[in-house]
C-alpha cells in the first residue's frame, strides 16, 4: 500500500502512532487509526522509526486560541532589534519579531515596510512638524 500516491511522491514514511504491543522481536503492532484500517496490522522494525521529542518545544494549547483545524494566528508582540542591509543601490531594513508565545530565540527577521503595514502597532509615532 501507498497511502494514496504512486511512485516517488509516495510518502516515505506515514505519521506518528503509538506502539501498542511488541508481537515478537522483530515485529510491532502500531496503534493505526481506521482510515488505515486496509493496511496490515504489523510492522517490522526495519520500517519504523524512533520518534523522540523534545519538552522544551512542547507548548500548552490552553492559552493560544486554538481553532478546530488545530491552527492559530501568530500575534507579534515587540521589535527586539533594527538592521538596515545595504544592496548596491538600496537599503532594505528588517526588524526582528517577538511573537507571542514564543521565546526570544523564536524570534524571526521580517521586512519593516511589510510589518509596518500589518502591525502598525509595533512601530511608535514619529511627531511630525506642523
Amino acid at each position: 500500500m501507498r497511502f494514496g500516491k504512486k511512485g516517488n511522491l509516495s510518502p516515505r514514511y506515514v505519521g506518528l502512532y503509538q506502539i501498542l504491543r511488541c508481537v515478537c522481536k522483530l515485529a510491532y503492532e502500531p496503534n493505526l487509526p481506521n482510515d488505515l484500517a486496509s493496511v496490515h496490522p504489523f510492522f517490522h522494525v526495519s520500517l519504523l522509526n524512533k520518534c523522540v521529542g523534545d519538552p522544551t518545544s512542547i507548548i500548552p494549547l490552553e492559552g493560544l486560541g486554538v481553532k478546530e483545524n488545530f491552527s492559530y494566528e501568530e500575534v507579534p508582540v515587540e521589535i527586539l532589534d533594527r538592521q538596515v542591509k545595504k544592496l548596491r543601490k538600496k537599503e532594505v531594513a528588517s526588524v526582528k519579531v517577538l511573537w507571542r508565545n514564543q521565546l526570544v530565540e523564536g524570534a524571526t527577521w521580517g521586512a519593516e515596510a511589510d510589518m509596518m503595514s500589518h502591525y502598525p502597532h509595533l512601530f511608535p509615532l514619529v511627531p511630525t512638524l506642523a
